[in-house]
Parts: C-alpha cells; sequence; structure tokens
C-alpha cells in the first residue's frame, strides 16, 4: 500500500516518496500506480473532456497536467501552447503537494 501512495505525482517525484515511505519503488512505477495513472489519462482526458464541453486550453491543461502527469503534458503541449503551459503547471503543483503531504498522512495513519 505505501507504494501505491503517491501514484499522483509524475515518475521522478513518485519513486523516491514511496521508497521513502517504505514501499517499493518499482513496484509504484510500473506495476500499478504511476505509469498506468499517465497512460490511461492521457488517453482518456480527450473524450471525457469533449463530453463535459471544457473547451478552454488553460483549463483543460490544467486537469490533464493534474491527472495525467509528464504523458498528459506533452499530449496537451502537442495541441496548445496554453494548454502545455497550464499542464505543466499542474504538474509541477500535484508534485510538490505529493512530495510533502503523502508522508505527512501516511505517519498520521494508524499503525
Amino acid at each position: 500500500l505505501l507504494s501505491l501512495a503517491p501514484k499522483s505525482a509524475t515518475m521522478p517525484i513518485a519513486l523516491p516518496v514511496a521508497g521513502r515511505l517504505g514501499g517499493l519503488p518499482s513496484f509504484a512505477a510500473v506495476a500499478v500506480a504511476v505509469a498506468i495513472t499517465g497512460i490511461v489519462g492521457a488517453v482518456l482526458a480527450d473524450p471525457l473532456l469533449r463530453l463535459l464541453h471544457v473547451h478552454d486550453p488553460a483549463m483543460r491543461g490544467f486537469a490533464v497536467g493534474l491527472t495525467a502527469h509528464a504523458i498528459g503534458t506533452a499530449r496537451e503541449l502537442q495541441t496548445h501552447p496554453a494548454a502545455g503551459a497550464f499542464a505543466a503547471l499542474a504538474m509541477g503543483l500535484n508534485g510538490v503537494a505529493t512530495a510533502v503531504m503523502v508522508p505527512v498522512f501516511v505517519a498520521l495513519l494508524p499503525t
């Protein structure tokens, strides 16, 4: 479970956080968490955002960067420069929040 805790961050942040928590960084990266989250987010983001009628590049970029990490950010950068910029911003903010908050929440869990 500790390997899955940082799955919402991008790979370079999730691996050390998982290791620091006592999880397995390799499991966090490949088996379940980070890679699958990024790939699924990048594949499903465009159809889902179209279905929800989200057309603003800033909103699309921020949502995709927050959920689909670097893969989604690269995809949004291909569609619109503003979407790529907001995706990179969201990915960075999510990484910082994950690196700071996940260890705090894990420390608060009862053992």
